[in-house]
């Protein structure tokens, strides 16, 4: 590259060296000259369209030496050749400048797909995080509903206890209460049947 640009440089005093000598008999050639050097002196372009500026800066020396009767073809030959160098230039560098955007585009989306990847692991982390506290909620009420089944179920076994040996009481103690009374009848009899007064 600063070959390339060392030998601009040169080229480009070597053609602002020949406008001197011939800029009082063709301003036109002088013209064209400097749009070669303006091109050249341009570092955007540094690079592209060496072939083009050649033929230009030949067609334009071309134009200098031309006798009066080929001037008029020299000169549009020199003017077309200045133009292809100077379009072939601009399009060098602009295609240098889309590749340049192509390859920051494609870094971009590089750099979103990773950050998109990154967010979806992230995310795919937190469910998962979620969904086990979830999981691990569920099992302890379930554990709860259990223990509160089972206590439930022994309380209810108690009570069913207690209630059968509170049953089985009463039911003695009615017993008791008939065989006293039935005692009491079988007395009262026996004494009617002796005769004598009951006793108070």
């Amino acid at each position: 590259m600063r070959a390339g640009l060392r030998l601009a440089a040169c080229l480009s005093l070597l053609l602002l060296a020949g406008p001197a000598a011939w800029a009082a008999e063709d301003p036109e050639a002088v013209q064209l000259t400097q749009r070669l050097v303006a091109l050249d002196a341009d570092a955007s372009f540094a690079g592209f369209a060496s072939l083009e500026r050649l033929q230009a800066r030949q067609a334009v020396d071309a134009l200098a030496n031309a006798r009066a009767r080929t001037r008029p073809s020299a000169l549009q030959v020199a003017q077309w050749r200045v133009e292809a160098a100077e379009v072939a230039a601009r399009t060098g560098a602009a295609r240098r400048e889309i590749d340049r955007l192509e390859r920051e585009r494609a870094d971009l989306l590089l750099e979103a797909s990773r950050r998109e990847a990154a967010r979806a692991r992230q995310e795919a982390e937190r469910l998962r995080i979620q969904t086990q506290i979830q999981a691990e909620e569920t099992a302890r009420l379930r554990e709860a509903a259990e223990a509160e089944s089972m206590a439930r179920q022994e309380a209810e076994t108690v009570l069913q206890g207690v209630s059968s040996r509170e049953a089985a009481r009463l039911r003695a103690s009615r017993e008791r209460a008939a065989e006293l009374k039935r005692q009491e009848e079988e007395l009262l009899r026996s004494l009617e049947a002796d005769g004598a007064p009951p006793q108070p």
